[in-house]
């Protein structure tokens, strides 16, 4: 447990700096980040724009 709530705080931000690196995912139609996963008919995984529409695997 780290001394101090500035410890507890700096091991935060290092997961979600990490995190948003990981899953950050751009809609190549308009740019947007507000992508969803779907899975796909045949079971694949596919992408989808929540901001224009756009769909793509």
């Amino acid at each position: 447990m780290p001394a101090s709530i500035r410890g507890e705080v700096q091991g935060l931000l290092e997961v979600a700096v990490r995190r948003q690196k990981a899953t950050l995912l751009d809609c190549p139609s308009c740019g947007s980040s507000h992508v969803a996963q779907v899975l796909g008919d045949n079971g694949g995984i596919s992408y989808v724009c929540t901001a224009c529409g756009h769909s793509w695997s």
